[in-house]
């Protein structure tokens, strides 16, 4: 069921056009909601402020709920750049199909007409570029398995290979019985190009290591990604890395290490997340709100600020308070490649090939 909230903060004077007030947010609130056969939800983001006419304006439309870290990491960056005065901010979560994403966009734009829509657009392609195409006033900033669409529709996607492959090392030196299990959610470029760097570190650490790869089928599946982990456990996997949500709450029944994804999931069981994939969507968000502030923003695709060298991705913090002992050695190891990544001197391979061996459970 989408909800719909606001992060909306004073600002000083920007140059995008005018955006309609509080008023017009709820209108648009129950608009988005009864197109999608919701009901309004609880505010996370506070209660509304009143803002500057000019400031830029930004709405997040995500296919997901937010408690999905994919979608989560966009939406925690924008409110981030709200809460520091630098746009207003509005979204709605769970459009979960094509026609709730298109009804849910045309909606935003009747009524709020705000500057930037960001969100996700892998399950809806086709309908949000078609959008996009007849709003060219509007900047559309979209992660996109697809190429950028002039004029207005720019692309990311979550460039975490760095940090993937430095998950890998610590993994493969984790590991007492030689196999690592990743669930994932399809085998799909974005996904594939992670779950294969993680392998490489894997392997470069503990060239012996076997990593069995799931896939639900799905971006969002706890319950199904629990059993692919728990199947993986079953087959003699002892460390775990969660690319979709479900697979922590396995790793800490079972008492094993697991790395998590997208933000830093140490919280979620502190004696056995190692670390995680960390996506920081700050650099992309504040790269189109600066061209759209000064008038140059056009189509691109804003991959590099992704990357771990624009501080775009990173490795969360390895954690040294888990409930087995991580060795010293192992975390030296892994700096020293983070190192020679940051400085150019050793460059993660992208394969965006299916991994070889993987299966698909789930519908």
């Amino acid at each position: 069921m989408p909800s719909m909230s606001s992060t909306q903060q004073s600002a000083g004077r920007r140059t995008g056009r005018a955006r309609p007030g509080l008023v017009a947010g709820l209108a648009v609130s129950a608009l988005v909601l009864a197109a999608c056969g919701g009901t309004t939800g609880e505010e996370d983001g506070g209660s509304a402020s009143s803002t500057d006419e000019d400031t830029i304006s930004v709405f997040g439309a995500f296919a997901t709920p937010l408690e999905e870290p994919w979608d989560g990491a966009i939406h925690a960056a924008l409110t981030d750049v709200a809460e520091d005065g630098e746009i207003t901010y509005q979204h709605v979560d769970d459009l979960g199909t094509a026609d709730e994403m298109e009804r849910a966009l045309r909606d935003i734009i009747a009524t709020e007409d705000p500057d930037i829509i960001v969100g996700d657009a892998f399950a809806a392609e086709e309908a949000v570029r078609e959008v996009a195409a007849e709003f060219p006033d509007t900047a559309f900033a979209f992660g996109s398995g697809g190429a950028e669409q002039a004029p207005n529709f720019s692309v990311f996607d979550n460039w975490l290979q760095d940090p993937a492959y430095l998950s890998g090392m610590l993994a493969g030196g984790l590991t007492k019985t030689g196999t690592i299990g990743v669930v994932g959610a399809m085998p799909i470029p974005e996904v594939n190009r992670i779950v294969n760097a993680f392998t490489a570190g894997a392997q470069e650490v503990n060239p012996a290591a076997t990593v069995t790869v799931s896939f639900i089928n799905s971006f969002f599946d706890p319950a199904t990604a629990k059993q692919a982990a728990e199947a993986a456990i079953a087959g003699g996997a002892d460390v775990l890395f969660a690319e979709r949500d479900g697979v922590i709450a396995a790793a800490e029944e079972n008492g094993l290490p697991v790395f998590g994804m997208m933000v830093d999931q140490q919280e979620q069981a502190p004696e056995h997340v190692v670390s995680s994939l960390v996506w920081d969507m700050r650099p992309t968000i504040e790269a189109v709100v600066a061209a759209v502030e000064d008038g140059s923003y056009e189509a691109s695709n804003l991959a590099e600020y992704s990357f771990m060298v624009n501080g775009g991705s990173s490795l969360a913090p390895i954690n040294t308070g888990t409930a087995f002992p991580i060795p010293a050695e192992l975390i030296a190891q892994v700096e020293e490649r983070q190192a020679a990544i940051m400085d150019g001197n050793f460059t993660t391979p992208v394969d965006e090939d299916e991994p070889a061996g993987s299966t698909t459970v789930g519908e």
